[in-house]
């Protein structure tokens, strides 16, 4: 029989366990990248990554560079709801990516601190958190119709190995869609009360608060139904279109890296196969900070469907491990100095009613 003294205790072993979700993910993602640079030849993957030199990684940065504007510029589409312009949204979307590639936040810290840095800038809490739950939907909806199309481009390979794959994609997908339409059902449906409650909750926890934001009071759904408002259709599906093409861009990393490797034979189709399902596989192991070892066991497999080795596999994982840190540590430096002019944040604007 529970005793009250103990359902306290298995609550606060619940949220220490929680709390510590990122750090085992970090723990796991290393040791199976340690395990699959061990297994593998490090001298080939050296040489195999040298082969892509200071232009080819240059190209390959600058690519990434493409992807997070295109995201940003997609986030003040949906999100802008206050008028304050789309530079912003620019410079926090760098953030974000650099808070979950770069810090053990479970690949959601970045989009709670985003939301929390647009307040600097006077946006309510609450449309600032509904900005980013808008955004997030749309950027995943993207990632499954790219997924989707990677499934269907695989499905065309007579292998039967790749066959089986683009089975379990399909089958994965149809689980993404029961999931998205109920996130979507939230949004719509007057339940975001809970989903208020979450950032809450994971904003202290990842930023250590102690307590909630002035702005972060109830007005969750109605800033979503702001977003959401039947007049902003058309720039909601601007903002759709261009996570579409971010994800889209996404394979010219893997082309440019793979051209300068020396794999000459490879199609921009097969590097959309290579990008949007190590992507999806990447997205599926969230808990696990920037995909480490996720990223490069899903690229080491989805590479023998097309005839590259796991040592050039590895390779092209490292290749796209570069922008992570090209981009993300000035993004990082970006936050603090964002952090540091906080007292010239202007008054919220935007209050939903």
């Amino acid at each position: 029989m529970t005793t009250a003294s103990s359902a306290p205790l298995r609550h606060r072993l619940g949220r220490a366990l929680l709390r510590r979700v990122p750090l085992l993910g970090a723990l796991a993602g290393i040791l199976l990248a340690l395990w699959l640079v061990s297994v593998h030849d490090v001298g080939a993957v050296a040489s195999a990554f040298g082969r892509v030199g200071p232009a080819g990684l240059a190209a390959v940065v600058l690519v990434r560079t493409l992807i997070l504007l295109l995201c940003g510029f997609a986030w003040a589409k949906v999100a802008d709801a206050s008028g304050i312009g789309t530079g912003p949204f620019l410079l926090l979307r760098f953030v974000r990516e650099g808070v979950n590639v770069l810090l053990p936040v479970a690949s959601v810290g970045g989009e709670v601190l985003g939301g929390r840095l647009l307040t600097f800038w006077g946006v309510a809490g609450p449309l600032a958190a509904a900005g980013i739950v808008v955004d997030l939907f749309f950027q995943v909806i993207g990632l499954a119709l790219f997924a989707l199309a990677g499934a269907l481009l695989l499905a065309q390979v007579e292998n039967a190995q790749a066959a089986r794959l683009a089975t379990w994609c399909a089958e994965g997908l149809v689980v993404s869609a029961i999931v998205l339409s109920a996130f979507f059902a939230v949004q719509r449906l007057g339940g975001a009360g809970a989903v208020e409650r979450r950032l809450a909750a994971l904003g202290r926890r990842f930023l250590r608060e102690t307590a909630p934001s002035p702005d972060a009071r109830p007005g969750v759904q109605g800033a979503l139904d702001t977003l959401w408002a039947r007049s902003r259709w058309c720039s909601l599906m601007q903002g759709f279109c261009l996570h579409m093409a971010a994800w889209l861009l996404g394979a010219l990393e893997i082309w440019i890296a793979l051209k300068c490797i020396g794999v000459a034979d490879v199609s921009f189709a097969e590097a959309v196969v290579l990008e949007s399902l190590s992507q999806a596989i990447k997205s599926a192991a969230f808990p696990v900070p920037s995909g480490l070892g996720v990223q490069e066991g899903g690229l080491v497999l989805l590479g023998a469907l097309f005839g590259i080795d796991a040592d050039t596999a590895l390779a092209l994982s490292l290749v796209k491990r570069v922008p992570d840190v090209v981009l993300g540590l000035p993004s990082l430096l970006l936050w603090q100095l964002i952090e540091g002019r906080r007292s010239l944040v202007a008054r919220p604007r935007g209050e939903v009613g």
